[in-house]
């Protein structure tokens, strides 16, 4: 479960994401130049990397780690399971 620290991060992450995808609609509706509106996607797409990472780190540090330690067998498995997705579909896999 996200904490509430983790929640405020990412929220305030995501807010200032939804700011930059408004910059970009702007951008096209007034037809800026390509090369500018292409390297505003590329931040976006930076931004939301850093919001994966934060969550996958919590991720890691509660739920796979509490698994590992007192989990069963079964639930330990699905973990990595869970871990072995989520980085495949990370990595545009």
């Amino acid at each position: 479960m996200i904490d509430q620290e983790t929640k405020t991060k990412a929220l305030a992450r995501l807010r200032r994401i939804e700011g930059q995808i408004q910059g970009i609609q702007r951008m096209v509706a007034g037809g800026e130049y390509c090369v500018d509106i292409l390297l505003q996607c590329a931040a976006v797409q930076g931004a939301l990397g850093q919001v994966q990472k934060l969550l996958l780190g919590r991720h890691i540090e509660s739920c796979v780690t509490d698994a590992m330690r007192s989990g069963s067998a079964r639930e330990r498995a699905r973990k990595i399971e869970e871990l072995i997705e989520v980085f495949s579909r990370y990595n545009g896999r």
